[in-house]
């Protein structure tokens, strides 16, 4: 006799309450477009043209010093840089900036750049800033009235707008500054949520706390909805664990380590992740600007191969180098996806036997091709026989 329906509902019951915290703890992953990096500017060094010029002087960087790119690859790179060369930019009040006595001014001036910047339709598809950290009352008063006066500059929240907050070591900080961005949205009038941030995970405080838990979990439930990212910082990190400047670099395994929690401690709950930086910058003569290409180039795909879809880059000519990379990357893997995803949505023998999961994996990684400009909407539709929105609907299936 099998057991009847009252005495399974009796039985899981107290399941309900679970799966409600589950759902919503992890929604699943954050839709839409993920830039493929972040620029880093000293706010000091911002102009109303500074995204227009990153990308001018990357192309000149590429046609001066070449890059063994195929003709097709160094096409698509060339055209990147033409048309949107910083798909993400945020205006650093913290490490690359210092502490001059100008801060107040240029905070006012940064803000009306990024104004400018979308009036004239130069903007990246998201940007923001990163103020300084809350580890002294000095550097929090100091974080805090920048971004008060770059705000209330503003005006109205941008499209995309993201603010950095980094060197985070306690969940106090983190729910501290969600409240502080609820109070500034109400005094300046602005919908509720509409600033959000992302944590730098740049302290060994980040990745494992005092009493020996990984600390990540309790950093985003502080911050709750308003935290959309976690950004790795590369060289406070591996500073922080003990590694002298020879062995400070993204492909440490030190690194490795803390991406895992990161990925681990991020996965289904729509919050993304951003790989650090690499400082080798591609500046000097051919043979040095090449030499840093290849190292910036190798990170990147390291990156991607495992997992992190965004980085940060710190120089104008590293947009070559990223791009190269990434683009290279997604159409190395274009035709295989493609062919995987079709036999999966047509049910049919491709020598592998896919499951949801896999589908969505294959889908979002075409999705961000397009995204990206690494491919078109034609050419993945082509492969697939698949329009996009049913590649979206795959990656919400299994995410949702």
């Amino acid at each position: 006799m099998i057991l009847d329906g009252p005495t399974i509902a009796s039985l899981t019951a107290r399941l309900s309450e679970v799966d409600e915290r589950r759902a919503a703890r992890y929604p699943g992953g954050r839709g839409g477009r993920q830039p493929v990096h972040t620029c880093y500017v000293p706010a000091s060094q911002i102009t109303p043209t500074t995204p227009r010029d990153w990308g001018e002087q990357a192309l000149a960087a590429f046609d001066e010093h070449g890059f063994d790119l195929s003709k097709d690859l160094a096409a698509r790179v060339k055209a990147k840089l033409a048309a949107e060369p910083v798909e993400d930019l945020r205006i650093d009040f913290e490490d690359g900036y210092g502490a001059p006595a100008t801060e107040d001014d240029d905070a006012r001036y940064a803000a009306g750049c990024l104004v400018h910047w979308h009036a004239e339709a130069i903007a990246p598809f998201s940007s923001g800033l990163r103020i300084k950290s809350f580890d002294t009352p000095a550097l929090r008063a100091r974080g805090i009235r920048t971004l008060d006066i770059f705000l209330e500059t503003l005006q109205d929240p941008p499209p995309g707008f993201v603010i950095t907050f980094p060197k985070v070591t306690t969940p106090e900080q983190v729910e501290v500054f969600a409240e502080l961005l609820a109070v500034l949205e109400q005094r300046l009038g602005w919908p509720d949520g509409s600033l959000t941030f992302e944590i730098q995970v740049e302290t060994t405080q980040s990745i494992v706390d005092a009493e020996g838990r990984l600390a990540i979990p309790a950093l985003v439930a502080a911050g709750g909805e308003r935290v959309v990212g976690l950004h790795f910082g590369t060289y406070d990190y591996t500073a922080a664990v003990g590694l002298g400047a020879a062995q400070q670099n993204l492909a440490h395994h030190a690194c490795d380590f803390a991406r895992h929690v990161m990925q681990v401690s991020a996965a289904g709950t729509g919050v993304r992740l951003s790989d650090g930086s690499c400082n080798v910058l591609p500046v000097g003569d051919t043979s040095q600007v090449l030499a840093a290409w290849r190292i910036h180039y190798g990170l990147v795909r390291r990156s991607l191969e495992h997992g992190f879809y965004q980085g940060w880059d710190m120089h104008p000519g590293q947009l070559v180098s990223r791009y190269a990379a990434v683009f290279g990357y997604y159409r190395e893997c274009l035709e295989s996806d493609a062919r995987r995803l079709a036999a999966y949505a047509q049910r049919a023998s491709s020598g592998l036997l896919d499951e949801p999961a896999t589908a969505q994996a294959l889908s979002a990684s075409l999705l961000r091709s397009v995204d990206c400009g690494a491919a078109t909407a034609e050419e993945v539709t082509q492969a697939t026989g698949l329009h996009l929105d049913v590649l979206r609907a795959y990656h919400r299936r299994a995410t949702g």
